[in-house]
């Protein structure tokens, strides 16, 4: 098994509001191992960039912890507390892309200089050797012309190219930890597959983990070892993409797959009905029984644990409790 990089326990996100709190995130635990692509799958505000912000600690938690395995540090660090010069080693190991490219990106900078002081934080005894490793992150990504590209601002690219910039601005630091949050949202679906290959190289060669935030089913079922799929702030299933994916356990997993655009009028894609529920005010119990057919008395006051449907899925729904009615099913696999 491989050596545990990131673990993230019991995490809560609470963000202060004129009329009272948001309780984004509700008890979210996972764990990211060293060479592992993770993935987490979910509608749009159910929580998955906060998880991430909350790694790089662009976000602070209400409660939970978060601990990195620092090689340069040699040992393991509690993110949320970190001392400062834990957390200056520790930052230099971690990389985000984020979803927006031109927030990311600094408009009054060429991209080369931004380049160069990226690498000037994080490999200082590179510095003589920035340039011909941008032009070489730059090629990876795709992009033509590099050195022309390095002269260039940001508002002189394409939304697509400023985001394979921050693409290779992310790779070319070789970090231990990448979270990659709806990387290839702004690129044709050539440059995507490329950019996914990439991606799984790095993974391959250098061992570094990648956590893959995104909604497209498509894409993770293609790129993660394990598939934590959230709703509203809570993972509510786990597991292996392939069995994930072939027999999805939770009612909103179920809803999710059958939500996938189909390429047949006979088979048209249905959708979940209602919507992710208000923060300010979350319901009791399981968070989607409100959009659930199948819910049951217990999931409207209690919040279900997890039940294991085999060694590496996991679902939280009380269907699969002792005695539910989809227990003998899960029991069997």
């Amino acid at each position: 098994m491989r050596p545990t990089l990131l673990e993230i326990d019991d995490l809560h996100v609470e963000f202060p509001v004129y009329n009272g709190r948001l309780k984004v995130i509700d008890g979210v635990s996972l764990t990211a191992r060293a060479g592992e692509r993770l993935g987490l799958v979910g509608e749009s505000g159910c929580g998955k960039t906060t998880c991430g912000r909350c790694v790089v600690r662009l976000v602070k938690p209400s409660a939970g912890k978060i601990w990195f395995y620092s090689k340069r540090a040699g040992k393991t660090v509690d993110l949320v507390r970190p001392g400062k010069e834990e957390w200056k080693q520790v930052q230099t190991e971690m990389q985000m892309i984020f979803q927006n490219p031109n927030a990311a990106l600094n408009p009054v900078f060429t991209i080369g200089t931004q380049f160069k002081t990226a690498l000037q934080y994080v490999h200082p005894e590179r510095i003589q050797k920035a340039e011909n490793l941008a032009i070489t992150a730059l090629q990876e990504v795709q992009l033509p012309d590099a050195r022309r590209i390095l002269k260039s601002y940001p508002f002189q690219l394409s939304g697509g190219m400023c985001q394979r910039v921050c693409i290779a601005m992310a790779l070319a630091s070789e970090p231990e930890l990448l979270i990659a949050d709806e990387p290839t949202t702004a690129l044709d679906v050539t440059v995507q597959n490329q950019i996914l290959q990439l991606l799984h190289a790095l993974v391959k060669e250098k061992g570094t983990s990648v956590i893959f935030i995104t909604h497209n089913l498509g894409v993770i079922r293609e790129i993660a070892h394990l598939v934590h799929i959230m709703y509203a702030g809570t993972v509510v299933e786990s597991g292996p993409p392939r069995e994930l994916f072939s027999n999805p356990l939770h009612p909103y997993t179920q809803g999710l797959m059958n939500a996938v655009p189909k390429l047949t009028a006979e088979a048209m894609s249905r959708g979940i009905p209602g919507s992710i529920p208000d923060y300010s005010e979350p319901p009791t119990g399981c968070r989607f029984h409100p959009r659930c057919t199948e819910r049951l008395p217990i999931c409207e006051q209690t919040r279900p644990p997890f039940f294991r449907a085999s060694e590496d899925h996991t679902v939280a729904c009380f269907l699969y409790q002792e005695g539910g009615k989809d227990f003998q099913y899960a029991a069997r696999r």
